[in-house]
């Protein structure tokens, strides 16, 4: 088998060589391969430069800046893994996780499996409160629509089947981060799972980038997904 790893990169010259570092030294299941797949998204710092002296990784390049949705649907059309997950560049979420997130695939009882910052143990960085209150609401708001019970609808670390990879990579559409809720509106037919993630987010002054914006086009996204 296969493990895609699929990473938008925006400007991310911080932490990209310690991320890619992290995702070559992932200890997999026994014969298992991974290809690791980067999509940098015009960035305009050292990121190519970083990227040039890189072996073994395939490099999709965005001539201008389009957004995380873009550059996800262009890592999937680019993967030929047998599962594919998607791996923010920016070290909010630990790659060594791989493995909680394939259990339920690789024990053949699921299709899908999101990676959830809100349930089991495992640490988180506490951080901006108003932010969780967007995210529970965006993920409840998904939620009364897809009919799933997800705890965490904006996360990252959503891991697919290469069956579903084909039959929604062509389907998506939004090119920034309306992509999460629109990934979930075409995954709700499947088997889908849960399991509980660490968490490292950034702060603002480290570089996080979604803002207020995007939870309104996450709105709109999640209604024309679901019912347009």
């Amino acid at each position: 088998m296969k493990l895609s790893i699929v990473i938008p990169v925006y400007n991310e010259e911080k932490t990209l060589k310690e991320l890619l570092r992290k995702v070559e030294s992932v200890v997999l299941p026994a014969s298992m391969e991974r290809e690791i797949i980067v999509v940098n998204d015009h960035s305009v710092d050292k990121t190519a430069d970083i990227l040039a002296s890189e072996k073994n990784i395939k490099i999709i390049t965005h001539e201008k800046n389009q957004g995380k949705g873009a550059a996800v649907i262009n890592g999937f059309k680019a993967s030929t893994g047998d599962v594919v997950v998607v791996q923010d560049a920016d070290l909010e979420y630990d790659p060594n996780e791989y493995g909680r997130l394939l259990e339920p695939i690789l024990s053949g009882y699921a299709d899908v499996v999101y990676g959830s910052r809100f349930m089991g143990g495992a640490p988180h960085h506490v951080l901006y409160f108003w932010h969780y209150v967007g995210n529970k609401f965006l993920t409840i708001f998904s939620n009364m629509f897809s009919n799933l019970n997800l705890t965490d609808m904006e996360t990252c670390y959503k891991m697919l089947t290469r069956k579903v990879v084909d039959d929604i990579k062509g389907k998506l559409r939004s090119k920034r981060f309306g992509v999460e809720p629109e990934i979930t509106a075409y995954v709700k037919k499947y088997r889908v799972y849960e399991v509980g993630i660490s968490y490292r987010g950034r702060t603002y002054a480290e570089g996080k980038k979604i803002g207020w914006r995007d939870g309104f086009s996450a709105i709109w996204t999640i209604l024309r997904s679901n019912i347009f």
